[in-house]
């Protein structure tokens, strides 16, 4: 079994108000879900909009987690930290105070309403595999592509750059 993929995977982005402290208030409510530790954050990244262009660029991030929680109810948990934070869905890709995706959750692929794991277009986005590849860079995906190539041709096709954090 591919031990790089055992991890559950959270994506984090935000383009209103405080995108940083809205990202970091989030890292925190998920450490705060019943049995659920953040084990580690990538570097927060800034990226252009998806979708819907017209619209501030957005601070992304990805956090592994360990938790208890089954993939439906982490997903419940998830969506109630967006809720609890003032997200509303208006335009599909708007602007969002906080995103929260379930990207992986170990080797699990699930596919029910409302739930896909993993995450279908996380393969696709810079904003989700750049931070990825820097916590698990040689976690394997299909076709035996690493995520830190899958994340060197992203970064060359679409707008993403670090963000210096403030300690």
């Amino acid at each position: 079994m591919n031990k790089e993929r055992e991890g559950i995977f959270i994506g984090l982005g935000s383009n209103l108000g405080d995108k940083i402290g809205n990202i970091e208030r989030a890292l925190f409510m998920l450490g705060d879900l019943p049995g659920t530790e953040i084990i580690s954050v990538a570097p927060f990244y800034g990226t252009a909009p998806v979708g819907y262009t017209k619209q501030e660029w957005f601070v992304n991030t990805v956090s592994e987690v360990k938790t208890s929680l089954q993939p439906g109810k982490l997903l419940a948990a998830i969506l109630d930290v967006e809720n609890i934070m003032g997200r509303e869905r208006q335009i599909r890709w708007g602007p969002r105070v906080i995103d929260l995706d379930l990207l992986l959750y170990g080797q699990r692929e699930i596919c029910e309403p409302g739930l896909e794991v993993p995450h279908p277009r996380m393969l696709e986005r810079a904003f989700v595999m750049v931070p990825l590849a820097d916590l698990a860079p040689q976690m394997l995906f299909s076709g035996g592509r690493r995520a830190k190539e899958i994340a060197a041709e992203l970064e060359e096709q679409q707008e993403i750059k670090l963000l210096e954090r403030q300690a």
